[in-house]
């Protein structure tokens, strides 16, 4: 982020120097031992700043037409010879993998079925080469993460059986057809990064030719990924497919020249797929996960060889943990942004403490967009940026300038989340809606995102520009941003005002609509100020029908007062890490205005 004057291209390598970027220079190479304490994430740069969004709304047709023809080149014959080469007899070394797996999933598994976000396939008669389930259902099975799952619940010698037959169930249907989904390079690659730290699940075996196929397959997916990991898709992905090539490398015999290869194409993976700050490009905690678990598995890799990682791993892991952090309430769990759900605290906690970052939440992620201001046992997280371009995201939300409050262990206000999660319990319908600005706690006017959500699916027009300042003043923290999405389509700009009290007690409000532009639209336009309550809240409209209180479950109460509008309360959801929905309420807070602009202001108080 730079002044108002010049400004950032979002999408486009920052360059400014941030909080985040004084990592102590005697920081180990081993992500076990990084200590990110010298990270000043509680420094707060004043004044105002301009964030732009980037003018790449997506890859050009002609792209798009390439890298298609290239994906169909996997099935001809020369593409099958540049996978031919000596498969390796043994693995060099078993990496340990330092996140647990998902209990339920795990007993799902030794149940007879795979169990996804609900969904679930059983495992008698599954066809690998078709098994009927969603993309991100898909990825899971075909990436083998349910490898971790099963590990979780089940010894060894229980587990080793279940894991190869359903390993040779799958290398029948794709060990050597190279089809999609299940050969693109980011699921590739968590294959080699699953099979070699499983490895004593799946090649437990002592029939020689089922172990050789094993190992053929990680030699032939790792030439795969030499000729296709600088192809994938930007962001995560592509960092994950290097990841696949790098562990390949340390794991393979004779793959130093791959190594000197990968290593390169990491670090360059690594600088198109996080900001300056340590946040992924894609805006995405659940993205942001994904990066750190990776890196973080990596990492164990260079461990099992007793060899130091390149320096760039554990500077990255002590920039991406701090600002992931920065998005937890004050219970360890994540908020809901950019399609992700309420991400447990648990989960938070064990990526966290796999990376070996020790560090604090980054309060103010200029370049990723968020702002978190925290008094006492309050915490407030806002989302100040633009949208993430079309390329880098499927679930992209139009939720510029919304907020999240919470209170000790309760969230107060939220936002719906669970885009990202479609599933059993949320279809591909509702996963749309939760992507609208109405799903998130800010203004929509007439009734319009402030950044288009296409037919496709894509994000279009809208939020090209946020204007931040934000200040530490005598009795607490002083946040104003704006941007620019209703400018050119309704002739307003959406400016936001946020006070926290340094007791956390109070959180004042302001919303304004100003007028731009020569020709002002005529009449009046409505708009709604929706703050979606946290679950279990409470709340009741004051005789006034300006005000309500909102009484949480476990006992404390809150006010909530407007200076105009008329206050109702409407019926919400709240979608949970698991992609659960969980009814809730929320208010809404509608007015009109006219061609010269209005302002709204709003209070949320803690009544004891």
């Amino acid at each position: 982020m730079s002044d108002a004057s010049g400004g950032d291209r979002r999408g486009d390598p920052p360059s400014d120097a941030t909080e985040a970027d004084a990592i102590d220079a005697n920081t180990s190479n081993d992500a076990n031992s990084i200590d990110a304490n010298s990270i000043d994430a509680n420094s707060i740069d004043e004044g105002r700043r301009l964030i732009r969004l980037s003018g790449d709304r997506g890859q050009s047709l002609a792209t798009r037409l390439a890298h298609q023809f290239y994906r169909l080149t996997w099935r001809t014959p020369l593409h099958k010879m540049r996978l031919k080469g000596r498969y390796p007899l043994k693995l060099l070394a078993v990496p340990h993998d330092p996140l647990p797996g998902d209990p339920s999933a795990g007993k799902a598994i030794r149940a007879g079925h795979f169990l996804f976000r609900g969904l679930k396939a059983p495992l008698k008669g599954i066809d690998f080469a078709s098994p009927g389930v969603t993309p991100p259902f898909a990825h899971y099975i075909h990436g083998f993460a349910w490898l971790r799952d099963l590990a979780a619940v089940a010894p060894r010698e229980e587990a080793a059986p279940i894991a190869e037959r359903l390993t040779r169930k799958w290398l029948a249907a794709h060990g050597t057809h190279v089809t999609e989904p299940t050969w693109t390079s980011d699921v590739a690659a968590w294959r080699i990064l699953f099979w070699t730290a499983y490895a004593p699940l799946i090649l437990s075996s002592r029939d020689i030719v089922y172990r050789s196929a094993v190992l053929n397959h990680i030699a032939r997916a790792a030439r795969h990924l030499d000729q296709t990991a600088h192809r994938g898709r930007p962001g995560v992905p592509q960092l994950v497919a290097w990841c696949g090539v790098v562990a390949a490398a340390l794991l393979i015999p004779g793959g130093e020249p791959r190594r000197i290869f990968g290593e390169d194409g990491l670090k360059k993976s690594l600088e198109a797929a996080f900001y300056g700050d340590g946040g992924a490009v894609s805006r995405s905690p659940h993205a942001q996960i994904e990066a750190i678990s990776a890196l973080t598995m990596l990492s164990r890799t260079y461990d099992a060889r007793r060899i130091d990682p390149p320096a760039f791993i554990g500077e990255m892991l002590a920039l991406a943990v701090p600002a992931l952090t920065g998005l937890a309430h004050n219970d360890g769990g994540l908020g809901s942004w950019q399609g992700g759900g309420a991400t447990r605290a648990e989960t938070v906690r064990a990526v966290v403490e796999a990376s070996g970052v020790r560090a604090r939440p980054l309060k103010q992620a200029r370049d990723w967009g968020y702002q978190r201001l925290t008094a006492k046992k309050t915490v407030l997280l806002v989302d100040a940026a633009p949208p993430p371009v079309a390329r880098l995201t499927d679930a992209g939300c139009a939720s510029t300038l919304a907020f999240e409050l919470s209170d000790g262990d309760q969230r107060i206000v939220v936002n719906c989340g669970g885009a990202a999660l479609a599933g059993a319990l949320i279809p591909q319908s509702l996963a749309q809606g939760l992507r609208t600005t109405a799903a998130h706690s800010t203004l929509v006017l007439a009734d319009r995102n402030s950044t288009a959500i296409l037919g496709d699916g894509t994000l279009g027009k809208g939020v090209a520009e946020v204007e931040i300042e934000r200040q530490e003043i005598d009795n607490g923290t002083r946040l104003e941003i704006g941007h620019d999405g209703y400018a050119k389509r309704l002739g307003f700009h959406h400016r936001r005002l946020l006070i926290l009290s340094d007791t956390g007690r109070e959180l004042r409000g302001e919303d304004l609509l100003l007028p731009v532009g020569r020709r002002k639209r005529p009449g009046e336009t409505p708009f709604v100020i929706r703050f979606h309550l946290g679950r279990g809240i409470s709340p009741t409209i004051t005789a006034d029908g300006l005000g309500a209180l909102l009484r949480l479950p476990d006992g404390p109460l809150w006010q909530f007062r407007a200076s105009a509008g008329k206050l109702a309360i409407e019926d919400s959801l709240w979608v949970d890490g698991n992609g659960r929905p969980h009814p809730t309420q929320q208010l809404s807070l509608s007015d009109a205005t006219g061609p010269g602009g209005t302002s709204i202001g709003w209070l949320f108080k803690h009544m004891g």
